[in-house]
């Protein structure tokens, strides 16, 4: 592994236009295959906020993984511990329970197989032995997702 510690993440204005249109297309049902709106309360204004994220699915749970760190969805997740996921007619109000950064290795190995366009972002290759992800798995969070009991969705509506 060559240290590098991976492109450092910067919503510019292509990402921005890109997240705009898969925005607008998961309420849909289209865009990338397992790719929901993920909706959650600001942490300081409790305003709701949304942005596209891809869940994977490994060892038959779903998993929310951060490719580009601790960006804000991610402490707005920390601070709420439930969201809501859209896609097409699908809603669905969930926990996100973070994993300790010890066990996500192999959730990262499965999120850098499955979704290429993150690939910039680690620093072990798709093709790396599990113990590369566990090398940088402090600066991936992520976080379990399981179905929320009872309430609101979160982040209004």
């Amino acid at each position: 592994m060559s240290g590098r510690r991976g492109r450092a993440y910067r919503l510019g204005p292509a990402r921005r236009l890109l997240n705009a249109l898969v925005r607008a297309l998961l309420p849909l049902g289209l865009g990338p295959r397992d790719t929901v709106l993920l909706t959650v309360p600001g942490r300081r204004t409790g305003v709701a906020r949304s942005t596209p994220v891809t869940l994977v699915e490994h060892d038959g749970r779903r998993w929310l993984v951060a490719p580009y760190g601790e960006v804000g969805w991610v402490r707005n997740v920390r601070a709420a511990g439930r969201a809501r996921l859209r896609r097409g007619g699908r809603d669905e109000t969930v926990r996100l329970d973070e994993l300790p950064a010890e066990a996500r290795a192999p959730i990262l190995k499965t999120y850098a197989t499955r979704v290429p366009v993150t690939r910039p972002f680690f620093d072990a290759p798709a093709h790396a032995p599990v113990e590369a992800f566990g090398a940088e798995a402090g600066r991936h969070p992520v976080f379990a997702v399981t179905p929320a009991e009872g309430g609101a969705p979160a982040g209004g509506r």
